[in-house]
């Protein structure tokens, strides 16, 4: 063991995309995930911008990513009978690449696999540092030493709480909760999205996958709900209480529900921390700095930051404190200002009066012929660009 050996938490997006570079700069990266397989559900996710699309490009999986795209267009707000009331441009939702979550995480993990050990259906239970590295055990593994442990376990890092402390401490819940899964497209969507919008409520139905298929999400306002994460039946119950008689398709969606094969319901929250690293262990994508599942930024986000932690670790040939603290210093503007995108989202999404809801029925309706119809989408592109990539080339630490 040296601290070439990397202990990564979490397959989904932000832990793939650094074994990579940690890989291929001579590091030796085991990724644990507590899912017994990839997970193949989940929601759209965007690239904008050249530092998304650089990352993407140096990976070698820009040619991968954009033929599974989604090739989403407009998103139509519709009324409670299904008639198209105003249209909401592509770029706005879709950026530059909109790609399944699920289909990413597939490009990613082929990308790695055979430079990176992967251990499913497991979990660190504890972190125990010395001078020397990091003694790790898991739920079901043999205890492991490594030299550094990173947390890419998303909203709800199991090594944050851990290392860093309590959830509560470092997550900010928005008001709002998510649910999605796959179900047909009965609609007959053409790359494109309906979404009905009551107080309180949101109900949305885009097509994916060349339209052999579609996506159902809905969002509903609410306190932080004390749900088991592993009770989908509780989830789904829940999920019913809410959106039952809400009108256009929503009893028909939650029908479908029962039978979808990747059902996904989470609370929206945003990850705020005054550091991401302690001793070896560090913290990459929304782990760290989650903006929200709200903001469009989070997986482009995970990205850069999975590149430049690695590259800083190759720059400074595998000392950890040199290291993490030229990755805090390039990144907190950047994340700062990604995290900054997905504040008061919630409240256009789901607004939480009748008031509000019919206000932003009527403003959509009028938005593209208001002279700041592009001010979100331009204004998200301007983030997702703010940032400098140094060019780690060639570098391998022996």
């Amino acid at each position: 063991m040296t601290d070439r050996d990397v202990l990564i938490s979490g397959a989904s997006v932000a832990g793939p995309a650094l074994a990579y570079w940690l890989h291929r700069y001579g590091f030796r990266p085991t990724v644990v995930e507590r899912a017994p397989a990839l997970r193949d559900g989940g929601y759209a996710v965007d690239f904008r911008g050249e530092a998304h699309l650089t990352v993407l490009r140096r990976m070698g999986v820009l040619p991968a990513v954009e033929r599974a795209r989604t090739g989403m267009g407009a998103t139509w707000y519709v009324n409670s009978a299904g008639k198209p009331q105003a249209k909401l441009p592509a770029d706005l939702f879709a950026g530059d690449i909109e790609i399944l979550r699920g289909d990413l995480a597939r490009i990613l993990h082929d990308a790695t696999r055979q430079g990176t050990e992967y251990v499913f259906g497991d979990s660190i239970t504890s972190l125990t540092e010395d001078a020397d590295g990091v003694r790790v055990t898991f739920e079901r593994a043999a205890p492991r030493r490594f030299g550094l442990v990173i947390g890419a376990d998303g909203l709800h890092s199991n090594t944050r709480r851990l290392v860093f402390g309590p959830e509560e401490r470092h997550v900010k819940h928005l008001g709002v909760h998510c649910a999605i899964f796959t179900t047909a497209n009965h609609l007959g969507l053409d790359h494109a999205g309906h979404a009905y919008r009551t107080a309180g409520r949101l109900v949305a139905l885009y097509s994916v996958r060349g339209n052999a298929e579609a996506r159902a999400a809905f969002y509903f306002a609410s306190p932080l709900l004390d749900l088991d994460r592993r009770d989908v039946a509780g989830q789904q119950a829940v999920l019913a209480e809410h959106f039952t008689g809400n009108g256009w398709e929503s009893d028909r969606l939650l029908r479908e529900m029962r039978h979808a094969p990747d059902f996904y319901f989470d609370s929206v929250g945003q990850v705020r921390m005054e550091t991401w690293t302690r001793g070896r262990v560090a913290l990459v994508g929304d782990a760290a700095y989650s903006p929200s599942s709200l903001s469009g930024m989070g997986t482009g986000l995970a990205l850069v930051g999975a590149y430049v932690l690695a590259g800083e670790l190759a720059a400074a040939r595998g000392d950890h404190r040199v290291a993490f603290a030229r990755y805090e210093e390039e990144m907190r503007e950047y994340a700062a200002g990604c995290v900054k995108m997905g504040d008061g989202v919630a409240g256009f999404m789901v607004p939480g009066s009748r008031f509000m809801a019919a206000f932003l029925n009527r403003y959509y309706k009028i938005m593209p012929y208001l002279p700041g119809k592009n001010l979100m989408a331009n204004m998200a592109r301007r983030t997702a660009e703010n940032v400098t990539l140094r060019d780690y080339g060639d570098l391998v630490v022996r």
